[in-house]
């Protein structure tokens, strides 16, 4: 890419591995940033605004760690998962991991993937939330439970790991985002970085 040198810095503000490796199929040089916030939705919250919320939270969190003088653009992502009514998001454990897949067998599910593109030079904000609708199998007890064995999901919403054998857990993927379910959208998040004049593949 001949023109890097002139790009701004480039965050990933998360500590999951999964959108660590979603960006790197763009092949372009990021740095990663954990940043430290309060993931608790707010009452009377609807889905797309806590998912929204947080990953501007989490880009200007972890902007506020880069120098002032670097010029960084800070990447900021969450998901959240509603059924029936409920926002789902990370089990933990394996117990409510359980009761997440058996509450979501057989049903529709939406996975809010929020995305952000924090310019710190700027502080200008592009911001959009991808929806992926996932329709659940009728998953019986014994195939819920050895699925959480062999994946242990217990770090993404919605216990759903489609890039593993969750994808045996559904019979549907709706979505225009095929990487937005893993939880960064690079579809629209190429476009925000060439707003933002970050060249791909060596063209503005």
């Amino acid at each position: 890419m001949p023109d890097a040198p002139n790009h701004p810095l480039l965050i990933l503000a998360s500590s999951s591995r999964y959108r660590r490796e979603l960006l790197e199929r763009l092949r372009i040089p990021f740095e990663v940033i954990s940043p430290d916030i309060d993931e608790t939705p707010l009452d009377g919250e609807t889905p797309e605004a806590t998912a929204i919320r947080l990953s501007i939270a989490k880009a200007r969190a972890a902007a506020g760690q880069v120098s002032s003088n670097s010029g960084a653009l800070v990447i900021g992502s969450d998901q959240v998962a509603t059924c029936d009514g409920r926002q789902i998001g990370k089990p933990g454990t394996h117990e409510a991991a359980r009761a997440q897949l058996q509450s979501m067998r057989g049903k529709s599910v939406e996975f809010h993937s929020a995305l952000c593109v924090f310019d710190s030079r700027s502080e200008h904000i592009q911001s959009a939330d991808v929806i992926t609708r996932v329709k659940f199998r009728d998953l019986s007890d014994v195939e819920i439970e050895a699925y959480l064995l062999a994946e242990q999901p217990y770090d993404v919403a919605g216990s759903a790991k489609s890039e593993g054998l969750g994808i045996a857990l559904v019979d549907a993927i709706h979505s225009d985002d095929p990487t937005a379910l893993v939880g960064l959208p690079l579809i629209a998040l190429s476009t925000m970085l060439r707003a933002a004049g970050f060249s791909l593949m060596g063209a503005v």
